[in-house]
């Protein structure tokens, strides 16, 4: 079983940036997809972007152009560029791995603290 934990969260300003991180043991790290997804207050869990074991990617449409996924297989690691982030990005965002399908529906076992990130003025 993969233990993850995100780190990089914080509170920034509208325009602002931030790197979240995902550090992932227990598991073949390069041969897993993996995800990032945020859950705002009174909303469902939803996935903002995945990268896959070939290193493609793809975004929801809400941060496309603006949120950049990548990973280090020699770290084990994650991570989740987010640049002009704008008040709607608010949200707890956690990371996960696993097989495609399960990354996009989003039905794992079980998760990781997250990470919260605020953006306000």
């Amino acid at each position: 079983q993969v233990q993850l934990v995100e780190s990089g969260g914080g509170l920034v300003q509208p325009g602002g940036s931030l790197r979240l991180s995902c550090a992932a043991a227990g598991s073949i790290f390069s041969r897993n997809n993996m995800g990032w997804y945020r859950q705002a207050p009174g909303k469902e869990r939803e996935l903002v972007a995945y990268i896959s074991s070939g290193e493609q990617t793809n975004y929801a449409d809400s941060v496309k152009g603006r949120f950049t996924i990548s990973r280090d297989n020699a770290k084990n690691m994650g991570y989740l560029q987010m640049n002009n982030l704008k008040p709607e990005d608010t949200a707890v965002y956690y990371c996960n791995m696993g097989p495609l399908l399960t990354i996009l529906t989003g039905h794992f076992g079980s998760w990781g603290q997250g990470t919260q990130v605020t953006v306000s003025s």
